[in-house]
């Protein structure tokens, strides 16, 4: 068939910024996860935006945490590690998670995961993690882990980020 010229959707940026990134990629709805894990001074772990599944054959996933993380060494340390993934309600824990120089499990409740790693109560789902190998991603570093246990619970509503805020989830009826 033949192919119709149309103009591009959006302004087109001469130049690639970290702004001009921002504003174009935030149109990618992405979900909210916190990797957890348990330090030797007690439970510790970071809110990430950048999470995917991998490959089911071996069972990996990735995220990526910022090189300026001061928790992510941490948990590397300890090498086994949650991921959670927020339901529509955890936005106090995307936002707690996210700040440092604080207790963040002060008041939050959770269970051991198999390797001993928090999982938040609530979650739409956990992923327990070995650490599998690490990239250059440039400003952050792409981890990518092999999936040893992991449970969701299909009832809960995935926590949704989208052009720098929470989006309302869309519920699909049945």
């Amino acid at each position: 068939g033949r192919v119709m010229s149309r103009s591009l959707p959006g302004p087109v940026t001469p130049t690639v910024t970290p702004e001009s990134m921002r504003d174009a990629l935030g149109a990618f709805a992405s979900g909210v996860v916190v990797v957890t894990a348990v330090g030797p001074d007690g439970p510790i772990g970071f809110t990430c935006q950048s999470f995917a599944s991998l490959s089911l054959d071996p069972p990996l996933v990735s995220f990526a945490p910022s090189r300026g993380s001061s928790t992510w060494p941490r948990i590397r340390e300890v090498g086994r590690f949650c991921v959670n993934v927020l339901a529509a309600d955890h936005e106090h824990h995307s936002a707690g998670f996210a700040r440092s120089g604080v207790d963040k499990f002060a008041g939050v409740t959770w269970a051991a995961a198999p390797s001993g790693s928090p999982v938040l109560d609530g979650v739409g789902a956990w992923v327990d993690c070995t650490l599998w190998n690490e990239y250059d991603g440039g400003d952050h570093t792409i981890v990518v882990a092999r999936v040893d246990a992991l449970g969701a619970d299909p009832e809960r509503l995935p926590l949704l980020f989208h052009r720098g805020t929470y989006a309302l989830t869309p519920r699909v009826e049945s």
